[in-house]
């Protein structure tokens, strides 16, 4: 989470004090969450829920068994949901006794900005992730043949999940946490991926290459692996105003789980239905748990996300694509992301100098935003299309991701039949 600066020991210690003169830890009644944002977490989700339900129950002709278990994993993740904002507050309290938290710097020299704000409250989201995947495997999963592969996709979420909050916690290295730790999380999977490592070449190319089905074998294992580094730290950098980190995941796990269910309607393959239906497995618990999130992260935030959260969706996401066996396909919905990374690049790779943060510069007089030359599509954004206050950037860019799905789905009907 890039709108925070965290507690220094520099900055909290203070000079010894007579025992007697301690201070006391803050109680649960000098803390006050503001209240959910109900109203904004209605509104995106009827944009979710009217072609979900149109799919499932009127335009494709789902089997019986699989619709079943689709919608008890949506109906369990719908109590994830409340669990969440239940539980979010009360974490709150936990996470400031213990000194994780921040201050947002895009409301610095405003009231706002020397509110202390609840950091890593991504740790709640996974949490009820992990309970609810766990749960719904022991009482519902009914094909044994993807046992192996949801363990390893969990244990993957699970590490992913804990190195983010290590992170957060820690502030470790820059290499350590872009690169070697979700190095170490993606590793996980690949050593109990069982599926092909083969790609059906696109119709165009067939006559020159000679070949329907090209296996890649460990090359292919490469790029899940570079995809599953590439998704967990996107995220990650695609960051910096409240409600985007949260925002974007909200729309891709929309975006993925609308994908699966046109693909298990439109196939015939029963292996090709079951990794689908998989994917969907984990993707309706993150939706869930992330709308609960969002809730009280949506403008202005009453907690941040963290590291703990980027790097747990990224990877999930992750996850639900390579198992699911639409790479591709998330790549393009990740499409405002490579743009985020193809931008930072420079500035990443150490050509330009990279500050911790990259944000906006923000003007308390105006109370908006102006972009910097930092490397990133919040403030290429802005550059393009001048100052905007923080809630309609947010806004702006949640549509951008939007269209980048929509775009998704269009290009995948208009190359059906004659691309592959």
């Amino acid at each position: 989470m890039a709108t925070r600066k965290r507690a220094s020991l520099s900055s909290t210690t203070e000079p010894p004090q007579p025992k007697e003169n301690t201070q006391k830890k803050p109680t649960s009644d000098e803390f006050q969450i503001s209240p959910p944002k109900s109203a904004v977490i209605l509104v995106l989700s009827l944009f979710f829920f009217l072609p979900y339900f149109y799919l499932i129950f009127h335009h494709y002709k789902i089997e019986q068994e699989l619709k079943n278990s689709i919608l008890i994993n949506a109906a369990l993740s719908l109590i994830g949901y409340f669990i969440t904002v239940k539980l979010i507050p009360v974490a709150s309290r936990y996470v400031l006794r213990a000194n994780l938290f921040g201050r947002d710097i895009n409301k610095r020299g405003t009231p706002q900005g020397e509110v202390k704000v609840p950091e890593s409250l991504g740790v709640v989201v996974g949490t009820v992730f992990l309970v609810l995947a766990v749960a719904f495997q022991y009482f519902f999963t009914v094909d044994s043949n993807w046992v192996v592969e949801y363990n390893a996709a969990l244990a993957s979420i699970c590490f992913m999940l804990f190195l983010g909050f290590l992170d957060d916690v820690l502030d470790l290295p820059w290499r350590s946490r872009k690169l070697i730790l979700p190095s170490f999380a993606a590793l996980v999977l690949l050593m109990a991926y069982a599926g092909h490592t083969t790609i059906v070449i696109p119709k165009p190319f067939i006559p020159y290459i000679g070949l329907e089905v090209m296996h890649l074998g460990w090359i292919y294992k490469l790029y899940m692996f570079l995809l599953a580094v590439f998704c967990t730290n996107s995220i990650n950098i695609h960051a910096g105003i409240n409600g985007l980190e949260v925002g974007q995941t909200v729309v891709i796990s929309a975006a993925i789980v609308i994908h699966n269910i046109m693909q298990i309607g439109a196939s015939t393959d029963f292996d090709y239905k079951q990794a689908h239906v998989f994917s969907i497995y984990l993707v309706q618990p993150l939706l869930a748990t992330s709308l609960g999130l969002l809730a009280y992260n949506w403008y202005p935030s009453s907690v941040f996300v963290g590291d703990t959260y980027t790097y747990f969706a990224g990877m999930t996401m992750a996850v639900a694509g390579i198992l699911g066996h639409f790479s591709e396909t998330l790549l393009i919905f990740f499409l405002p992301q490579v743009v985020n990374f193809l931008l930072s690049l420079p500035q990443l790779a150490g050509y330009i100098p990279c500050p911790r943060h990259r944000l906006p510069r923000y003007d308390p007089v105006t109370d908006k935003l102006t972009g910097t030359k930092d490397g990133t599509l919040v403030n290429f954004f802005l550059r393009v299309f001048g100052s905007m206050s923080e809630k309609s950037l947010c806004i702006y860019l949640l549509v951008l991701q939007a269209l980048a799905c929509c775009f998704c789905f269009f290009l995948r009907y208009i190359l059906a039949g004659w691309y592959k």
